[in-house]
């Protein structure tokens, strides 16, 4: 037996004012989505900014309804925007914010599971790194350089 180790790995910021004027104003766009989530039964607002390679953005957020928790993540909303009206657009960044109604968010909120997995698949088609930055409503900034490091021992389309 031979033990591995693999690990994600990214860069701490102790707030967005760190951040270069690209990511800070991309982190911004991601902020303002969350003000247009439908979260009514989470009270959880999530906001996802995509920055294309064309410098366009496009924007997603949450979205839940009554047969909770069957609602849909921001940065599946954005990434699937992204796909069905930009098939061939790469991603270069993306940006997501959280906000509560319950309590202040006073860390980064990274990507579930399952919309690791999904932003993987684009990552992976378009044979390119998507930057990832995600916060809370306040605080400190994560950026990882790609989905890949967010998602250690990722399944893959390779494996079928």
């Amino acid at each position: 037996m031979k033990k591995i180790n693999i690990a994600a790995s990214g860069y701490l910021f102790d707030s967005i004012d760190e951040l270069s004027d690209v990511d800070k104003h991309l982190m911004k766009e991601a902020v303002e989505a969350t003000k247009k989530s439908y979260s009514p039964y989470s009270n959880f607002k999530v906001g996802a900014a995509l920055l294309m390679e064309d410098d366009s953005v496009i924007i997603g957020n949450n979205q839940e309804n009554a047969a909770y928790p069957s609602g849909m993540c921001a940065e599946r909303v954005a990434i699937w925007k992204a796909g069905s009206n930009f098939p061939n657009k790469k991603v270069k960044k993306l940006a997501i914010a959280a906000i509560s109604t319950n309590k202040t968010v006073d860390k980064p909120v990274g990507p579930c599971g399952a919309c690791r997995q999904t932003l993987l698949e684009y990552e992976i088609n378009q044979e390119e790194p998507i930057e990832v930055l995600f916060m809370g409503e306040i605080g400190k900034v994560v950026k990882a350089e790609s989905v890949t490091s967010l998602l250690p021992f990722s399944f893959d389309s390779s494996y079928l």
